[in-house]
């Protein structure tokens, strides 16, 4: 059965849709509102990253830096230094993907106070094409030392991400997606740094157990191919992992414990990404047969969203299909 702090009635037909970024503007300008110290930068994408709120409001608090990634990267390390809260805003190709030496050196390794905001991650982003489709950027923040990382499900979890990210003192990095995103959670959902959330819960009847682990946007795919699974006679839960890093290793092993395989889901690589996370740790911990669901070693092109979500192998259907196989 759904959480029930989800959105009622949950169904491809009725199931609303906007993108998760509005979430961020939102909670930029709520966090703003809040503490002086939060300031905004972004790199001729105002509009587009849902900052021209913030900046519509707060106009002294704003720096465009213009097309300039690395620059953006190294002022907010300088501006966190002197006691502000930077969130620093662009496409994910370009922060962190262009930005990166300069995220690890100048924020990462100083454990700076900056928050790194990707926006038009992974292939939803559509039409725009594999250049501008970051399914890489899990990948390369998890591995920096002190650096959070962090995928929103949807509109209200990336408000929350963001209120939560201006409170919290390091370097965060969250992602958000460009089109619109079935909006799955309430402004009164939890959400807590570091924490996996169930979602949804298996019928205790079916003996046949499956776990899906999901993180951002996929999580309405995931959970309508959970309670089709339980239609048809496979207990299927599912735990929704918004913080990749740090990992909710606890609830991690509880939910790896309770069935006898897991399907991990994203949309990202599979190299290096949630799958990555949650194989590495339950290698050590309780070994778990898993399905890794995501973009395998490939690069996106053009398409529309939900066109692209299922070439790649990433919606209700190919979860159904990952969850028969992995149970045998």
């Amino acid at each position: 059965m759904f959480a029930d702090h989800l959105q009622p009635n949950l169904s491809p037909e009725t199931v609303e849709r906007t993108p998760n970024r509005n979430g961020y503007g939102e909670g930029l300008l709520e966090a703003g509102k809040r503490d002086e110290r939060v300031v905004a930068l972004c790199c001729d994408l105002t509009e587009s990253t849902r900052t021209n709120l913030f900046a519509e409001e707060f106009p002294q608090r704003f720096v465009q830096v213009g097309i300039a990634e690395q620059n953006m990267a190294s002022v907010g390390s300088g501006m966190a230094a002197m006691g502000k809260i930077p969130f620093i805003a662009s496409y994910a190709m370009f922060s962190p993907g262009r930005s990166w030496e300069q995220i690890r050196t100048t924020i990462a390794y100083n454990n700076s106070n900056v928050k790194i905001v990707g926006a038009h991650a992974g292939v939803s982003v559509g039409p725009d094409g594999a250049t501008h489709q970051a399914v890489e950027d899990i990948a390369i923040m998890r591995a920096l030392p002190n650096m959070v990382v962090i995928a929103p499900a949807d509109v209200h979890e990336a408000r929350k991400a963001t209120l939560a990210a201006a409170k919290y003192e390091g370097p965060v990095y969250f992602r958000l997606g460009r089109s619109n995103t079935p909006v799955v959670t309430t402004p009164e959902s939890p959400f807590m740094i570091g924490k996996a959330e169930r979602m949804f819960s298996r019928d205790d009847a079916h003996e046949v157990k499956v776990g899906i682990v999901v993180t951002g946007s996929l999580l309405f795919y995931a959970l309508m191919a959970a309670k089709e699974l339980n239609k048809n006679g496979i207990g299927a839960s599912v735990l929704h992992v918004p913080t990749i890093k740090p990992l909710d290793t606890e609830a991690l092993e509880a939910f790896a414990s309770e069935h006898g395989a897991l399907v991990t889901v994203e949309e990202h690589q599979v190299i290096g990404g949630l799958g990555s996370a949650v194989a590495e740790h339950l290698s050590e911990t309780i070994p778990t047969k898993m399905i890794r669901l995501g973009v395998h070693d490939e690069f996106g092109q053009s398409g529309e969203p939900d066109e692209l979500i299922a070439h790649y192998g990433m919606d209700t259907k190919a979860i159904l299909e990952a969850a028969r196989k992995v149970v045998g």
